[in-house]
């Protein structure tokens, strides 16, 4: 048994009927190298069944304290139905990325049961080509990006051959009193380290006021980002696209331009949601808040446990020329890491320890029925590298990875990247009310990118990642 952190708990009392906090992992899969062997969704159980033992958290049960006197607790060893969290699907015909990313908004569509291990994975068959996906749906809650690709490598044939099977044992259930005698004695720890949280909130206040640096007054007021399409109160429902570049491109126009590639990501997402919000609102003029997760522990062999915060990056996209919209951006970067070094990168997941369960719960369950905005960003965007070198699964290899994090309360888009060897993955995941279709943010995404090389010029015509699907 384990205590869930108080970061942890936040993305599990966040959740609520149309808000869902499960992440997804994609991997489209190529089988041709088999050399005909069958490789369907029993021989991957068994794959996943052999590997068990060291996937950790498919192994958590969540175990919730009597009259909710503390954070819940993991089980860490406990029974796990193959049968029930591996399962089939068959995309439409012709199997191509669009019909994959429909199949994967409909898993998106509904939340995991807390009863079992939070997680489902789901083995997609009927791709173009002989391909097939195998689509991770993780609660948040267990973990954060880091820790889900140090998960999805253990579970990939990355340096090691096939693991031989091997057993785990199983915890039995906690007792009632156990468990309240374990948080009674857990929040004594809690307090006696309130003086230590004090002091580093307090350092992080000293720091600011030392610091020469102005902070805009986009990071100053960040519960006043401005109301557009994006934020509202969301709908069930979920909706996914993706796109693909090559990642030469996107590193050959970020040394071009004297960036990062991060600042080419963010620019890109600017430039992409201005073309939207001239369709949607018929106005940008305002910049747009961007929370973007940035990791303090980046331990290799960490696979459960969320230890990010999120840094406030104000987009551009009142900003027309590609070009100074990646300068804008870039600025916007440096001061948003500045700031969030100055405060403590540890702030908000130190003190949401001490957030009491019930309240939480109510308070966040409020905000996702509440008409408006979301009143600390606009929408979340990441960018995570991903493996350098292709995997396998069963001896089949991995061609495609794709994430994405969850939507928020009155955040209706969220858009991921990551990297995987020679590409450059964007996820975007919207609700059912957002945007017609989810495809014209990727496609704004691709057209603003070509934008960009055009205007530092570079070629616009944009290299075909064979390797991938054919974009939608």
């Amino acid at each position: 048994m384990k205590r869930l952190s108080g970061w942890d708990a936040v993305l599990l009392y966040s959740e609520a009927p149309n808000v869902h906090m499960h992440t997804l992992k994609v991997a489209v899969i190529e089988l041709e190298d088999l050399g005909g062997r069958t490789f369907g969704v029993d021989e991957f159980r068994e794959v996943l069944r052999g590997r068990l033992y060291k996937l950790d958290p498919f192994r958590y049960q969540l175990v919730d304290i009597p009259f909710k006197f503390h954070h819940p607790m993991w089980r860490e060893h406990c029974d796990v139905d193959l049968d029930y969290h591996i399962r089939g699907w068959r995309v439409a015909q012709p199997g191509g990325r669009r019909q994959l990313d429909e199949a994967i908004g409909q898993i998106a569509s509904t939340p995991l049961d807390r009863r079992r291990p939070l997680w489902e994975m789901y083995f997609v068959e009927g791709l173009a080509n002989g391909r097939i996906a195998v689509v991770g749906k993780i609660h948040h809650a267990l973990a954060d990006g880091v820790a889900s690709g140090n998960l999805m490598a253990r579970g990939m044939d990355l340096q090691q051959g096939p693991d031989p099977g091997q057993a785990y044992r199983t915890d039995p259930q906690p007792q009632r009193g156990e468990l309240i005698r374990s948080a009674f004695a857990d929040h004594l720890r809690q307090i006696a380290r309130v003086p230590a949280t004090i002091k580093y909130t307090a350092d992080g206040l000293a720091r600011v006021r030392r610091s020469s640096r102005k902070l805009s007054p986009e990071l100053t007021m960040p519960f006043t980002p401005p109301p557009s399409f994006l934020n509202h109160v969301l709908t069930p429902e979920r909706r996914f696209a993706t796109a693909t570049l090559a990642l030469a491109e996107v590193k050959e126009t970020s040394k071009h331009l004297g960036v990062t590639i991060n600042d080419i990501v963010l620019a890109t997402a600017a430039g992409a949601l201005r073309t939207l919000l001239l369709r949607y609102d018929g106005v940008a003029d305002h910049p747009l808040l961007a929370s973007v997760p940035v990791s303090f522990n980046f331990d290799p062999d960490r696979v459960s446990g969320n230890y990010f915060t999120g840094m406030m990056v104000a987009l551009p996209v009142e900003i027309d020329d590609p070009l100074e919209r990646v300068r804008h951006t870039h600025d916007a970067a440096v001061t948003a890491k500045e700031a969030h070094q100055l405060v403590g990168p540890e702030l908000i997941s130190r003190w949401a320890a001490y957030l009491p369960p019930a309240p939480a719960e109510a308070l966040f369950k409020r905000l996702s029925a509440k008409d408006g905005q979301n009143k600390v960003m606009n929408l979340p965007i990441s960018n995570v590298p991903g493996p350098r070198q292709r995997g396998r699964v069963g001896g089949a290899q991995v061609t495609e990875i794709y994430s994405v994090g969850p939507l928020t309360a009155g955040s209706g888009v969220n858009i991921t990247v990551w990297s995987y060897v020679d590409q450059l993955n964007i996820s975007v995941l919207t609700d059912g009310a957002t945007v017609g279709d989810p495809h014209e943010i990727t496609d704004a995404m691709l057209t603003a990118f070509a934008q960009t090389r055009l205007a530092a010029g570079l070629s616009d015509e944009l290299t075909v990642v064979e390797s991938a699907m054919a974009q939608a």
